[in-house]
């Protein structure tokens, strides 16, 4: 089954066809480091860390590149390196904040079974090729200087507004797009903004200053992937602005007619319901979470709802997928003895067609999971090996791991028929999402029962019944 990706930038499903098989090459903003990381911020680090290893899967590690950024200079981070470092120089201060805090999140996405991307270059190592990108736009009257600032000017590129379906003639100043008077349109954007001496700066042809967000990342993507490259990915909230003026930008610097062949976005995440913020004391760190929960299951349950849809970060959740991980890990310790555990035979299985195919079709894990579970109940020690091999595709099990017991608790059931009162629990957490309209998590359960091989049927009084598949 070829690769088929959804593209935001068509609106559907593509079958996904590389620049050059020989070079995959792969873009996802990163973090910007002035504090620990949200678990929100990890959910985009674990759905492309996934696409990464499927891509090295599909077309060899050594052929493909996938770059992460840092962004460490932004207002929250010269705040904080001013609040920490006031005897320093706020260039030096900065890099105090940003080197503990990018080391934080290294740790964090490591704990969460993330490979290293191929690079993972910080914005203030790529000043120079920002400086040149915006003289190359100003050359081409895409930009232009006013009151301190070089601006993108939005109405030089006829089509801007593809990737977020808004026209330019119906752009609004408000909340995201600011109104200034030095503007020649509501919409332009900053490229260079020069900085005070208590700002952190760099020299350049219109004085000392500091860069726009936005052009960070098309400097940054061009550096290592070239002016136009395979894949682009971030969260859903990055669409627009920042999204759709990195392709003005790198369009308009390098001619091209696309800046990124196919764009992938995560949907949301909520807590328990509600939107994520430290106003309604629901705000999570994935440090916080990590030391409630270990990694596997954290990722895992990151994995569960489609990367396109909503999550609902919640702690039944997170139980769900404890039991689920606890379950794959035994079944697969089961299986083995202590002489049988060649470690290089284990490292050089592979993954099942099933799991790959399953992958393929943007990422669809609940076909994934159906066959984890399908693995998991089999008898033959040869579905413990591949059990193994899908798992550590999905990065939820290691060689470190068939060697040590992670979890201390016993699985929570062995065969369907003797697991009642898991199915049960999994039921009455169902009908209280239907109960909520919550069609996602009603439709995720739907899917981990099937994949456990129950069927389900919903009663006319209210009531589901469940049965095992023959």
């Amino acid at each position: 089954m070829p690769l088929r990706l959804y593209n935001t930038l068509t609106r559907q499903k593509e079958e996904f066809e590389p620049l050059d098989p020989e070079r995959v090459r792969m873009y996802v903003c990163g973090p910007t480091v002035y504090d620990f990381a949200h678990i929100g911020n990890a959910r985009p680090v674990i759905v492309f860390d996934v696409l990464f290893r499927l891509l090295r899967h599909l077309y060899g590690e050594k052929h493909v590149t996938y770059v992460r950024n840092i962004t460490d200079v932004d207002d929250k981070i010269n705040a904080r390196a001013l609040r920490d470092f006031p005897d320093l120089l706020l260039n030096d201060a900065i890099r105090n904040v940003t080197e503990k805090t990018a080391g934080q999140f290294f740790a964090d996405v490591k704990a969460l079974g993330c490979l290293d991307p191929t690079v993972q270059p910080r914005a203030t190592d790529n000043i120079p090729g920002m400086i040149e990108m915006i003289r190359v736009l100003i050359a081409r009257g895409h930009a232009y200087q006013a009151e301190g600032e070089v601006l993108f000017s939005v109405p030089s590129m006829p089509d801007y507004g593809a990737l977020s379906q808004r026209r330019l003639e119906d752009q609004q100043a408000g909340a995201r797009v600011a109104v200034d008077a030095h503007k020649r349109d509501a919409a332009d954007f900053v490229l260079w903004k020069l900085s005070s001496p208590e700002e952190p700066g760099w020299d350049s042809p219109w004085g000392r200053g500091r860069p726009g967000w936005h052009i960070e990342c098309s400097a940054m993507s061009s550096r290592y992937l070239g002016e136009v490259f395979d894949i682009h990915g971030g969260g859903l909230d990055l669409i627009f602005p920042h999204h759709e003026n990195e392709i003005a930008q790198s369009r308009c610097a390098f001619g091209t007619p696309v800046m990124a062949r196919t764009w992938m976005h995560n949907g949301f995440l909520q807590v328990e319901g509600q939107k994520m913020s430290k106003s309604l004391g629901n705000f999570r760190t994935i440090r916080e979470v990590l030391a409630d929960w270990p990694g596997e299951v954290v990722r895992f349950n990151m994995l569960r709802t489609h990367y396109r849809q909503p999550i609902d970060w919640t702690a039944s959740s997170l139980e769900e997928s404890r039991n689920n991980i606890e379950k794959f890990h035994h079944s697969v310790r089961a299986s083995l003895s202590s002489g049988d555990t060649n470690m290089e035979y284990y490292n050089g299985l592979q993954p099942t067609s099933a799991v790959v195919e399953a992958l393929s079709d943007d990422l669809n894990f609940s076909d994934v999971l159906k066959h984890l579970h399908e693995l998991a109940r089999g008898k033959d020690p040869l579905d413990a090996q591949k059990l193994f091999a899908n798992l550590k595709l999905l990065g939820l099990m290691s060689l470190h791991d068939i060697q040590n017991a992670h979890f201390d608790s016993q699985p929570v059931g062995e065969e369907n028929e003797e697991n009642e009162v898991e199915i049960q629990v999994l039921i009455a957490a169902r009908l209280e999402a239907r109960k909520a309209k919550n069609w996602a998590k009603s439709d995720r359960i739907r899917d981990e029962l099937a994949g456990m091989g129950i069927a389900i049927k919903d009663n006319k009084d209210g009531t589901t019944s469940w049965e095992v598949k023959r």
